[in-house]
């Protein structure tokens, strides 16, 4: 590793332009990793700062890829569009030295990695040629997801998308376009769920959010990437699905409700680690269920992809020390 302090903006993590199947075998490998014992990663640990406001911190080390990490990230309310309620950086040390080497956005880092991760996911649950997407929720994870399901799924060909905002709902069908899929935007949530094979829940926490997901209406081979950790979904409707998975069982028990609680109805059942270690797929249409907030190991994974990529081309700033 150098000695320099390379600092990569959210402006240059996009001119890396990590493609989703760079992002995607990166995560798979750090799960492989894990499940082997040559990475580790920290649960989140919260910081409550005041209402709706969490600073969380998320440690991992890899002994394999020669870098350590801390991802810091702060939640906190904004009204308007002036700022992101989410904001972060992951701070990378030479895992021998122990010499900080990188600073990198959180926020692009994030984006990249949780729809990798959902994709991962989908690579050993999923249907194998699903024909339809729901996406609820149409912020810049909708968008991150999309890129990640049309590289991983070619056999897309429709896209349902729930949004409370029409603007950012037609942003997303305008982009759905360009990738040849037929954008279709639904107020009703049954409707998106009975007709897609694969579904993207993105809501975020809200004071009164009330759950009105019912999975239930999903069709019996069908994909679900609870990237909000369920609490979009009724919980008395999760006994629905087939299989209850998350990122890692050392994290999470089960699903989370609107108030941020784990549900009683479900409990995951296995995890993204044994799945990436086994190689293994369901061999009957079932639906799945993969609810997750995120391992740190992801987060490790895209900044050694990002660091090594910024290094070959020349991209980002050095700082001195």
């Amino acid at each position: 590793m150098s000695p320099e302090l390379l600092y990569l903006s959210n402006a240059d993590i996009q001119r890396l332009q990590i493609s989703p199947p760079e992002a995607r075998e990166a995560v798979l490998a750090a799960f492989c990793d894990n499940a082997a014992g040559r990475n580790i990663g920290l649960p989140k640990s919260f910081i409550n700062i005041g209402p709706d406001s969490w600073l969380l911190s998320m440690s991992s080390a890899s002994e394999a890829r020669g870098i350590a990490t801390v991802k810091m990230v702060a939640i906190v309310p904004v009204e308007g569009k002036t700022r992101s309620r989410v904001n972060g950086l992951v701070c990378v040390s030479d895992y021998k030295t122990g010499l900080p080497v990188a600073v990198l956005d959180g926020n692009s880092i994030t984006l990249i990695r949780t729809a990798a991760t959902s994709a991962a996911a989908a690579v050993y649950l999923a249907p194998e040629a699903p024909a339809t997407i729901g996406l609820i929720g149409c912020g810049l994870q909708a968008l991150s997801h999309l890129d990640a399901f049309v590289d991983l799924f070619p056999s897309l060909r429709r896209i349902y998308l729930l949004s409370r905002s029409v603007r950012s709902a037609e942003r997303i069908a305008s982009a759905a376009s360009e990738k040849q899929l037929d954008p279709i935007i639904v107020n009703d949530p049954d409707e998106l769920l009975s007709e897609s094979e694969i579904v993207v829940s993105t809501v975020p926490s809200s004071p009164g959010l009330k759950p009105f997901l019912n999975a239930r209406s999903l069709p019996s081979s069908s994909f679900v990437s609870a990237v909000d950790g369920g609490r979009s979904w009724r919980s008395e409707t999760l006994t629905a699905f087939d299989r209850v998975v998350t990122d890692t069982l050392k994290q999470s028990v089960s699903p989370v409700d609107a108030s941020e609680r784990p549900v009683e109805s479900v409990k995951y059942q296995d995890d993204l680690v044994h799945l990436a270690a086994s190689s293994s797929r369901p061999r009957a249409p079932i639906r799945a269920l993969f609810g997750f907030r995120g391992f740190v190991i992801s987060d490790l994974a895209l900044a050694e992809l990002a660091i090594r990529k910024a290094r070959s081309l020349g991209i980002g700033t050095v700082l001195p020390r």
